[in-house]
């Protein structure tokens, strides 16, 4: 197993934990009936292929990936070792199936979410924070589901009278700069898009939001469970538990090339009313309603 997270952040542990639950279920056990070996990239392209490479030395019966930027290393890594990769955007897009019904060689998994999901994010920022005219959106260029989530928010953004800044988060100064030359004046908020770098980078960007007194909107949970205002997306989490189900059937003789990559099926709105207060911000009775969880 290899994903994006390092080793002592407990929403890596939490996926690893969903992962071998999932495989309990179905009767396999860590260490007594099968055994997994995992590695963390920590947001760290070098690390991603450093570690590609020791699982495949490892010649292990199938490798669990976690995020688009770690399933290229390891796809690099190897071509016959099968992968099942959780929260990829846009699989066939970047190359790494040939379909989702038919992936074709070593590859299958669940795909994270389709960009027009994106537009959801800004239109929550205008419901929480109705003035916001101006949006930074954090995001990464150089993978292409930054460049194709970035492109499905400035599709909403005319109609919901937005202008949007493009902030690149491949470094913490960077992002530090470009959100201090954004923020003078008044009504701007903050979207961040799905990225490794945005997890690993992640505390930074809460703080930074904090301290400019900006509505920012997130795409996982465990942004808001860190002091983020609002989350929409995925329940990542879940997908770690399901991915079980395709590691236990090639376990049993089944190959990815048969196995259908699969969508989301769970999505999750998760509010901070603290930090709403924190901001000044009432948050709709509606938007409330509509929540999964609402952290006090």
């Amino acid at each position: 197993m290899l994903t994006g997270f390092a080793s002592d952040d407990p929403g890596g542990q939490a996926r690893l934990t969903a992962f071998a639950q999932g495989l309990q279920q179905l009767g396999w056990t860590d260490g007594r009936n099968m055994r997994i070996e995992g590695r963390w990239g920590a947001g760290d392209a070098e690390r991603y292929r450093r570690h590609a490479a020791e699982l495949v030395a490892l010649a292990p019966d199938v490798i669990l990936v976690g995020g688009g930027s770690i399933l290229a290393a390891v796809q690099n890594a190897t071509r016959t070792v099968p992968i099942v990769f959780v929260s990829v955007t846009d699989p066939v897009g970047a190359g790494y199936v040939a379909s989702l019904a038919r992936p074709g060689a070593n590859t299958t998994g669940f795909t994270l979410f389709e960009y027009g999901t994106s537009g959801k994010w800004l239109e929550l920022l205008k419901e929480i924070a109705p003035g916001v005219m101006r949006a930074a959106v954090i995001q990464d260029p150089s993978i292409t589901s930054g460049t194709g989530q970035l492109a499905a928010i400035q599709a909403v953004a005319p109609s919901l009278g937005a202008e949007l800044t493009p902030v690149d988060v491949r470094d913490a100064s960077g992002i530090e700069h470009s959100i201090a030359t954004f923020t003078p004046g008044s009504n701007c908020g903050l979207i961040v898009t799905i990225s490794p770098l945005a997890l690993r980078h992640r505390e930074l960007i809460i703080a930074l939001a904090a301290k400019h007194r900006l509505p920012a909107v997130y795409p996982w949970r465990v942004f808001v469970a860190d002091g983020g205002l609002i989350s929409y997306g995925p329940d990542d989490i879940d997908q770690y538990r399901r991915a079980a189900s395709y590691v236990d059937r090639i376990l049993k003789g089944e190959k990815p090339a048969d196995l259908p990559v699969q969508a989301p099926t769970k999505y999750e709105l998760v509010i901070n009313l603290k930090t709403a207060k924190a901001l000044g911000l009432t948050v709709p009775d509606s938007l409330l309603a509509r929540a999964d969880e609402v952290i006090e």
